[in-house]
């Protein structure tokens, strides 16, 4: 690939919109602090929230955030799951840079900058963090946890020939053209090794990782995942390894090619916008590469 080509140029028009995809289901107890520290970070940034037919209130806590002008809101009708919620937002993204933040406050969004930087200077294509180097702040906590997602992290790496610390973090940050035209199959959290592999198994794209800090809840403060959940992550990097995943994109699931198609259930779209076309990053800086 040309560094030319998949530059995002600062200098000529408007600054590179960064946009932050935050599926979300029942964190009423979080969602207006999340969205308050999402829009204080110092980046042009538009923040869609999909609400994934939460009971707890949540959505009526989103609708105070309405007439923000960085906002959209999205809701799906019924639970369906983040890879759902995900699927939807990515589709709805408008920006030269995609990012997906959970809505509970385990990630720290001040923390995005660091995030772009790579992407800005032209030196990556897509961003992973990671919580298992570079000395960030780390909860102690949930031994099993840290487990399994080494566990996962290690198939990830045999399989797909890598070298990531942290497969299951939250931060993924992409160009737009990485997800452009790929289909989201999974409903749950299985999301995360789904789309981990799809951009491995594609050879072409640049990916470093930055480290991050971690403030992970128990599953008293609301956690949701669980061991199931790493199985069917396993299952997922086998089967997107061993599958062509190009000839699956007319199956059930998102694709994310300027519109969106609901795999289940109805969607409410408030002041949805239209993609429009990536528009390419430059310059040069190192970091940890994969």
């Amino acid at each position: 690939m040309n560094p030319k080509e998949c530059n995002l140029k600062e200098g000529e028009g408007e600054t590179p919109l960064l946009t932050v995809v935050m599926p979300c289901f029942n964190e009423r107890t979080t969602i207006r602090e999340i969205i308050r520290r999402v829009l204080a970070v110092p980046l042009r940034l538009e923040l869609i929230v999909v609400d994934d037919g939460s009971t707890d209130g949540t959505c009526e806590l989103l609708h105070e955030f309405e007439r923000e002008d960085r906002c959209r809101m999205l809701f799906h009708a019924r639970n369906q799951g983040k890879g759902a919620a995900l699927s939807t937002g990515l589709a709805a993204a408008t920006g030269d840079v995609i990012v997906v933040q959970d809505a509970d406050l385990e990630y720290d969004p001040a923390e995005l900058p660091e995030l772009y930087e790579p992407i800005r200077q032209g030196r990556a294509d897509v961003v992973f963090g990671t919580r298992f180097f570079g000395g960030k702040l780390q909860r102690v906590h949930m031994f099993w946890h840290k487990v399994g997602n080494r566990c996962l992290t290690f198939w990830t790496n045999l399989l797909f020939n890598s070298t990531l610390t942290d497969m299951e973090v939250c931060y993924k940050m992409f160009r737009r053209e990485v997800i452009e035209g790929v289909t989201i199959r999974s409903k749950r959290f299985d999301v995360e090794p789904e789309l981990t592999a799809k951009i491995l198994k594609a050879g072409r794209w640049r990916i470093y990782e930055i480290a991050v800090s971690y403030h992970g809840r128990s599953y008293a403060e609301g956690k949701k995942i669980t061991w199931r959940d790493g199985v069917r992550a396993l299952w997922s990097l086998v089967r997107y390894r061993f599958t062509d995943w190009r000839r699956l994109q007319s199956d059930a699931g998102c694709a994310f090619s300027g519109g969106f198609t609901p795999t289940r259930g109805r969607v409410s779209v408030r002041n949805f916008v239209v993609p429009r076309p990536f528009s390419p990053i430059r310059q040069d800086l190192p970091y940890r590469v994969q």
